[in-house]
């Protein structure tokens, strides 16, 4: 009978003690996951809002209208001699002026994630490699030269503009793919 006790007992400690120590792994906080160490080293840079001319047959066709912001290295943006929201509206138009990476008539096709990850490379490869994460397109809508002048003429209605990618917002997973 003692035998039968002791066994009973013991099975009551053990399994006393395997409720205890999952309740306490499972209540226990989890160390920083890699994704959230990775977070927590960057910061956003908000671009400006910039209109950069789009040039056809040496002629002004339209405008692009954008806000570019970057999620960057905290701890390279503190070394950073020049001013990074200057060299990122640089970097844009360098990038958007002439260039015929857009095709106005069909924004469908327009790649955005290459269009992310050219300027992200431009950026590096002029601030230097691991500077740029993240590019985040919080806008960027063309309006036609005809559209801009009857805005600026008193038009009473809004300007007509063409979304070539939906705006992104902090927090958001980039989108991937145009409007």
């Amino acid at each position: 009978m003692g035998k039968i006790l002791g066994i009973g007992l013991w099975v009551c400690i053990v399994t006393l003690g395997a409720v205890y120590g999952s309740i306490y792994l499972a209540t226990a906080p989890a160390g920083p996951s890699e994704e959230d160490a990775k977070k927590a080293a960057l910061e956003l840079i908000r671009g400006e809002l910039i209109t950069i001319p789009v040039i056809g047959g040496g002629d002004v066709t339209g405008y692009f209208l954008t806000r570019i912001s970057f999620m960057m290295d905290k701890e390279k943006v503190k070394g950073q001699t020049l001013p990074t929201t200057e060299l990122m509206t640089d970097q844009l138009f360098t990038l958007l002026v002439g260039n015929k990476m857009i095709d106005v008539g069909n924004v469908s096709s327009f790649d955005v994630n290459g269009f992310r990850e050219k300027i992200k490379t431009g950026m590096n490869a002029r601030l230097g490699d691991g500077m740029v994460d993240q590019v985040l397109i919080e806008q960027l809508d063309y309006v036609s030269k005809e559209a801009a002048r009857k805005s600026a003429d008193g038009g009473s209605r809004p300007m007509e503009m063409t979304t070539v990618v939906e705006g992104e917002t902090v927090g958001q997973q980039p989108a991937s793919s145009g409007h």
